[in-house]
């Protein structure tokens, strides 16, 4: 699994967590729902700036976003 999926994966992890669906999210963080997407799938490589809009929109930070098993692998 290369850095862009595991990125997508966790998002989705996440905001399923937070029980909210990709359009709301990519509304919160300003993207386009189709360009979340393509980040969740691993099919975008987004940039420290979105992902940043992203994360922010989960209300976490980066060191609480990458604190998980799937970036040890």
């Amino acid at each position: 699994m290369d850095i862009n999926q595991k990125i997508g994966e966790r998002i989705r992890e996440l905001r399923k967590q937070k029980n909210i669906s990709q359009e709301a999210l990519a509304n919160i963080a300003e993207v386009d729902r189709t360009y979340m997407t393509g980040v969740e799938t691993g099919k975008r490589n987004v940039t420290v700036k979105v992902l940043e809009r992203i994360v922010e929109a989960l209300e976490l930070d980066f060191a609480s976003f990458f604190n998980d098993k799937i970036f040890m692998k």
